[in-house]
């Protein structure tokens, strides 16, 4: 039986959005919402949060602690060495590579990923396409150790050091076995469900505000957007139309329900829109 272990990379020093692993959304940090969709794909043995030695990581070794969630901790830069340090230690066979800024990373797509990596004997490598073929924000990889292993011997450039897998899929794909998610089985790749900017922020805001009782989906979540397609455009950077009045209603009750003090800066963003009547898609 093969140890098949979910690492979540996670650290506090983003660059362009310090903290946003533990920023507040429906209630709890934002690496509780993803743990706890993580939690929920049947195939994975068990998850570890892998994070750096940095003082201020502390705070995210707590949470893992305190959802009972195992830890490891290592270089900051080389994310790659992280990795294979941490699958190293706990004997894992398969990883499941998950990022910390996907709170809406869904156990479904994770589990269908690992039917379809199993099924595929001696595979080094599974991936969602490369530029992704569903939203930024449900990126799932796969990889066995043996690949992993490799990776962390041989690559030089700071590039794949710093991101894992790229000297797997990318510089040199020849040396592995690999495949990709057929583009039949995932969908609405203009979507940003990942965690950036303020921006980003608002529109994961609104999503968990609109489908916050109980678990929701990746279906549950184009529904909503099908219904309010106004939400797409919050992170956005295309700017075609008008914003017509009943638009504008729609911007203003998502306002509303953006009731936390961590919010002021993403309400600004909305509001940047509705008075400044700025073109938008």
């Amino acid at each position: 039986m093969k140890n098949i272990v979910a690492i979540i990379q996670a650290r506090m020093g983003s660059n362009r959005l310090p903290g946003k692993v533990l920023m507040d959304i429906n209630g709890k940090p934002m690496l509780w919402q993803v743990i706890e969709r993580v939690k929920n794909a049947k195939n994975i043995n068990f998850i570890v949060v892998a994070t750096t030695n940095n003082h201020e990581d502390n705070k995210i070794i707590r949470l893992a602690n305190e959802l009972n969630v195992k830890v490891f901790t290592g270089s900051e830069d080389d994310v790659l060495d992280r990795y294979y340090l941490t699958a190293k230690k706990f004997k894992i066979d398969t990883i499941v590579r998950i990022t910390a800024d996907c709170p809406l990373i869904d156990p479904k797509i994770i589990d269908k990923m690992i039917n379809k990596y199993l099924n595929n004997k001696n595979l080094d490598y599974m991936g969602m396409g490369k530029p992704n073929l569903c939203p930024d924000g449900l990126d799932t990889e796969l990889f066995s150790f043996k690949a992993l292993k490799k990776a962390w011997m041989e690559a030089k450039l700071t590039s794949e050091r710093e991101h894992v897998t790229p000297y797997i899929y990318a510089t040199h794909p020849e040396k592995f076995k690999i495949t990709q998610v057929n583009s039949d089985e995932l969908y609405e790749s203009d979507i940003r469900l990942t965690l950036d900017t303020v921006e980003d922020y608002t529109l994961l805001c609104c999503i968990y505000d609109f489908l916050s009782v109980g678990f929701f989906d990746f279906e549950k979540i184009i529904l909503l957007l099908k219904e309010k397609p106004y939400l797409k455009n919050i992170n956005s950077n295309v700017i075609q139309k008008r914003v017509h009045e009943d638009l504008k209603d729609e911007l203003i009750e998502s306002i509303n329900l953006l009731d936390l003090q961590e919010l002021n800066r993403a309400k600004k963003v909305i509001e940047a829109y509705i008075n400044e009547n700025i073109d938008i898609d």
